[in-house]
C-alpha cells in the first residue's frame, strides 16, 4: 500500500511516500522556515503544492495522485476524541473547536485534509492523534488545580503532543535495550519542543499541557508561564484573549527573548558573537529542558536512557552538551568529542556512563503510516473504528 504522509510542523513541512508494510521510502522531502525570512515557502498551502509537485509527475515517485492508496495525517489537537480514525466531518469539527489551542497546527492540517478530500475523494484519509500515547497517564498527571467541571465540561486538562516522535524514540530504545523496567526520557527538540517520560515503553508524563504553547519554550511560542502574569499583561496592554493568544503563540518563545527568528542556528551564531539576548534565550531553553529531565528522573525513580530527536536534538551539539552538563552524579556522562561531531543516530555517552545518551532521528512518518494501514485494513474488513 502506497501511503502519503504529510507531516506539518509549526515551522516546517515534511512529507514521505512509503510503500507499506515494507516501510520503503519512495519519496521524501522537507520545506523549512515556512513564512519566515529565508524560508522556502511563504505559507502552508504553497508548501503542500510543492510537496505534490515534487512527488507526482514524469520521472518522479508517482506518475499520478491516483497511485496514492491512503493518506495519513499527524493530527495535533482533536480535543477529547480518541484515535486513530478516518478523517470525517466530526473530526474536522473537533479540530476546528480546539484550534484556539493549536493555531499553528490545526488550521494547516484542516486545510490539507479538505484539499486532499477534494483532490482524492475515494482515497481514505486517516488521522493519527499526537495525544494518543498519553492516554494512559494517570488522572493526577493530567488534572489541573482548577474547578473540576473545567475538565469534564470543557476538556481543560493536560493532553501531551509530539506523540509520534516520542513513540518512535520509545520503540527504538525498547528494541536496543531489552531490559525490564526500562526508564527512558525522550527529548524532542526543534521548532516545537517537548520532553516525555516512558516506563517500559509506556508514557507516564509529558512536558506539554492543554496546548502545544505549554511546557518548554518553543521557537516563537511561550512555553510555561504564570497564568496571572498573562492576565496582568492583558490588563496592562488592553488586549483581549485572541490578541494575547497571538502574542503568546507567535511573538514569544525563543524569538521573543532573543529578538531573532528564534531558530537555534541563528541564536547560536549571534550568541557566539556576544549577543546577550540570544545567549539568554539559549540559557532559558536549556534550563527548561533540564528542569523537566530532573522532574522525570524523580517520577521514574532514575533513568536508563536519554534520547535526543528533532532538528535541534539531532543537529545541535551545543544544546545536547549544555543539557547533559554536570550530570555525572546522576550517571550521565557525555562523550564531548563524539557529541561535537554527531549528526546521525548514535550513542553520545561514554563507555562508562550508567545512563545511555543517544541521538534517535525522529521517524514520525513511519509511525503514522503503520497506524494508517491498520485503520484502512480494519475498515476494509468491516470492523468498527
Amino acid at each position: 500500500m502506497k501511503c502519503l504522509i504529510p507531516n506539518i510542523g509549526s515551522t516546517s513541512f515534511k512529507y514521505r511516500v512509503l510503500n507499506m508494510p515494507e516501510e520503503t521510502a519512495l519519496a521524501n522531502g522537507r520545506v523549512e522556515r515556512i513564512g519566515q525570512a529565508g524560508g522556502d515557502c511563504p505559507d502552508y498551502p504553497s508548501a503542500i503544492r510543492k510537496c505534490i509537485d515534487d512527488v507526482v509527475g514524469p520521472g518522479k515517485a508517482l506518475k499520478s495522485l491516483a497511485e496514492v492508496e491512503a493518506i495519513g495525517f499527524k493530527v495535533v489537537h482533536p480535543g477529547p476524541l480518541t484515535g486513530p480514525r478516518l478523517v470525517d466531518d466530526e473530526l474536522i469539527a473537533q479540530m476546528e473547536e480546539f484550534s484556539f489551542f493549536a493555531p499553528a497546527h490545526n488550521p494547516p492540517y484542516i486545510a490539507a485534509m479538505k484539499a486532499f478530500r477534494h483532490e482524492l475523494p475515494n482515497v481514505p484519509l486517516v488521522a493519527v492523534f499526537e495525544i494518543t500515547p498519553y492516554a494512559g497517564l494517570s488522572e493526577a498527571a493530567t488534572t489541573y488545580a482548577v474547578p473540576y467541571e473545567w475538565r469534564t465540561k470543557y476538556g481543560i486538562r493536560r493532553y501531551g503532543f509530539h506523540g509520534a516522535s516520542h513513540r518512535s524514540a520509545s520503540e527504538n530504545v525498547k528494541a536496543q535495550f531489552n531490559k525490564p523496567g526500562l526508564r527512558h526520557i525522550s527529548c524532542h527538540l526543534g521548532g516545537s519542543s517537548s520532553i516525555a517520560a516512558f516506563l517500559d515503553g509506556v508514557a507516564v508524563d509529558t512536558s506539554f499541557g492543554t496546548s502545544p504553547q505549554s511546557g518548554l519554550p518553543q521557537n516563537n511560542r511561550v512555553g510555561d508561564i504564570d497564568s496571572f502574569a498573562v492576565l496582568f499583561m492583558m490588563k496592562k496592554l488592553g488586549v483581549g484573549p485572541d490578541e494575547m493568544a497571538k502574542l503568546l503563540g507567535s511573538k514569544s518563545g525563543l524569538a521573543g527573548i532573543s529578538g531573532t527568528s528564534g531558530d537555534m542556528r541563528d541564536m547560536e551564531e549571534a550568541a557566539a558573537k556576544g549577543d546577550h539576548r540570544s545567549q539568554l534565550a539559549l540559557d532559558v531553553y536549556v534550563r527548561a529542558i533540564r528542569h523537566y529531565i530532573g522532574a522525570f528522573m524523580v517520577e521514574l525513580g532514575g533513568v536508563d536512557v536519554i534520547s535526543f530527536s528533532g532538528g535541534i536534538g539531532e543537529y545541535s551539539p551545543y544544546t545536547r552538551s549544555a543539557v547533559c552538563k554536570n550530570l555525572t552524579a546522576f550517571g550521565v556522562e557525555l562523550d564531548e568529542a563524539v557529541n561535537s561531531k554527531a549528526r546521525t543516530a548514535q550513542a553520545l555517552s561514554t563507555e562508562g556512563s550508567v545512563v545511555k545518551v543517544l541521538i534517535i532521528p525522529a521517524d514520525e512518518e513511519s509511525v503514522v503510516a503503520r497506524e494508517t494501514v491498520n485503520v484502512v485494513q480494519r475498515v476494509s474488513a468491516g470492523q468498527t473504528i
